[in-house]
């Protein structure tokens, strides 16, 4: 049985995975830290039932007290690095769903990762759907001059562009190095207006609208066609697929990787 730890547990994206967690035949939900509701039962509060395990507000005193295997972090941009820092130095394995980090963070977790000896998997996207939206991108680039990626999210999201756009870009851009093929000069009347500029010259136009929970399109063109890519998410629920391979993933292994299409 895999022990399971849940940062941010009682989040949207956190509830979700307490109830995956508790829910799949080869996890066990030991610990689950948030800063509200400390000392609760979070299966009363998530489970309607209790089971057992008590919210708690530190981390490290939550992993000292129940031993997790892996801790799943959804919680926030600004908090997230020193998060995966505490899981380094418990040598407490980790699968990271916040996104918002840094190419310089992310690179510096890959090195403290192999220094520390402590597996950690960061995804932008959790969805199979949109992962592989992301792979069908990287194929359809080399076809294409030009491209531009739109991201619409729920109007609580913090950080933009999304994790998920940005690792698109990445990945086209492996395949294209330049999507701007032929455009003319351009001149913004209102900054902004072109969105932001991304790896090989990729627009990508951020869009935060309640009602909304995350959706995807990515936009190709040359002479005379356009191809578009699209995935929408209509329940949290869909990530929780890619969540719990992530778990298996680390629970056997003991890498740093970065995007859940490298284990798929």
């Amino acid at each position: 049985m895999i022990k399971v730890g849940v940062t941010g547990a009682l989040g949207k994206m956190g509830k979700e995975v307490v109830k995956a967690v508790s829910e799949a035949e080869d996890t066990e939900l030991v610990c689950a830290v948030d800063i509200f509701n400390t000392g609760e039962d979070i299966g009363s509060i998530v489970l309607g039932k209790p089971n057992g395990v008590k919210i708690e507000s530190d981390i490290e005193k939550a992993i000292n007290n129940s031993h997790p295997d892996i801790m799943i972090d959804f919680t926030q941009p600004k908090t997230i690095y020193e998060n995966i820092g505490i899981y380094m130095a418990n040598k407490v394995k980790s699968v990271i769903g916040t996104t918002g980090l840094s190419e310089e963070q992310i690179s510096k977790i890959s090195i403290m990762s192999k220094e520390k000896n402590t597996g950690c998997l960061i995804a932008p996207n959790f969805s199979t759907g949109a992962v592989l939206l992301m792979m069908f991108a990287k194929q359809a680039a080399k076809y294409f001059s030009n491209a531009e990626i739109i991201e619409l999210h729920h109007n609580q999201k913090k950080d933009a562009p999304s994790g998920t756009a940005i690792k698109t870009a990445q990945l086209m851009a492996e395949s294209n190095n330049n999507f701007k093929t032929g455009n003319c000069p351009e001149t913004e009347l209102i900054k902004g207006a072109r969105g932001a500029q991304a790896s090989s010259n990729i627009q990508i136009h951020s869009v935060r609208m309640p009602g909304y929970i995350a959706s995807q399109e990515v936009i190709f063109g040359s002479a005379g066609q356009i191809f578009k890519i699209k995935h929408d998410t209509m329940d949290r629920s869909c990530y929780m697929a890619g969540v719990l391979l992530s778990v298996r993933h680390l629970y056997e292994n003991n890498d740093f990787i970065y995007g859940l299409d490298n284990i798929m």
